[in-house]
């Protein structure tokens, strides 16, 4: 069995949040980070802020249930690091749909979210940026 990770790089921290907006504020004017997106849509606060200049993009949202962030990892092709997980015995999540393509979400036994996603939409990117419904 190899024993290399599947990923490639973690892309987007999905982290819960009580308050979007103070959590935006503080990224922003306190850590210095630069403001993405803030969006508003179906009672769902979403704000993405950027603390580096390459990834993780750290995504603010208050539709997260738990306090645990998911990690949320690009892989070149999504069906084969499923495949490669499952040969290691992890037993296989349904996928479903994100902007940027076709994602896993799962939960390790120590409670730690993870999601792998494959990149099949990288003009998804672009589609919120600059937008501040909040």
């Amino acid at each position: 069995m190899d024993g290399a990770a599947p990923f490639d790089r973690l892309d987007f921290l999905y982290v819960p949040s009580r308050d979007v907006a103070a959590d935006r504020d503080h990224f922003v004017d306190v850590l210095g980070g630069r403001l993405v997106f803030a969006v508003e849509s179906m009672g769902t606060r979403v704000a993405a802020v950027e603390l580096t200049e390459g990834p993780p993009l750290v995504l603010l949202t208050d539709h997260l249930e738990g306090d645990r962030p998911i990690l949320v990892y690009c892989v070149p092709d999504l069906d084969a690091a499923l495949d490669q997980l499952v040969s290691r015995g992890w037993e296989r999540a349904g996928t479903f749909e994100i902007p940027h393509g076709p994602c896993c979400s799962f939960t390790t036994p120590g409670d730690h979210r993870i999601a792998l996603y494959q990149l099949t939409r990288p003009e998804a990117a672009r589609h919120f940026d600059g937008r501040r419904d909040f």
